[in-house]
C-alpha cells in the first residue's frame, strides 16, 4: 500500500502574521477559506514540493510554534539561504555537516525549519 504525506497542520497564533511570513518566504498560496466562525483554513505550498502545510483557527490543537525541526530537501543550501534573506527571513548560515548542509530559519511562532542539502553520495544513491 502506498500513503503520501501532503498536508502538515502548521499551529500559528495569528493567521495572517504567518499567511503573509509563508508567502514572503516564497511558499504557494493555494487557498484561504473561511469555513466557519470557529475554522479557517490556509494552504500554502513550499515550491516544488508535493507536500503543503496548513495554517488557520480550529485546525489542531498544537500550541503555536510546538513545532520543531520541520525539514526540506534543497539543491543548494548557499542559494536557498541567499533567496530567505532576499526575501528578509533570518536564516542561519550554513550549517555543514557529514549527512548535509543545512539552513534553518523560524516561523513568527517559532516553528522551525531545517532546509537541507543533501550530500552528493546521498543526493546519487
Amino acid at each position: 500500500m502506498e500513503m503520501k504525506l501532503e498536508l502538515v497542520a502548521v499551529p500559528v497564533s495569528d493567521v495572517d502574521r504567518a499567511k503573509e511570513f509563508y508567502v514572503g518566504a516564497g511558499f504557494v498560496l493555494d487557498h484561504d477559506h473561511t469555513v466557519s466562525e470557529e475554522v479557517r483554513f490556509v494552504q500554502l505550498t513550499p515550491p516544488g514540493s508535493g507536500c503543503s502545510i496548513a495554517i488557520g483557527s480550529g485546525l489542531t490543537e498544537m500550541e503555536p510554534g510546538s513545532l520543531d525541526n520541520m525539514q526540506m530537501v534543497v539543491a543548494d543550501a548557499d542559494a536557498a539561504r541567499a533567496d530567505l534573506v532576499a526575501r528578509g527571513v533570518e536564516a542561519s548560515d550554513v550549517d555543514e555537516q557529514p549527512w548535509g548542509r543545512f539552513v534553518y530559519f523560524s516561523d513568527p511562532d517559532g516553528n522551525k525549519w531545517a532546509l537541507q542539502q543533501l550530500p552528493d553520495w546521498a543526493a546519487n544513491a
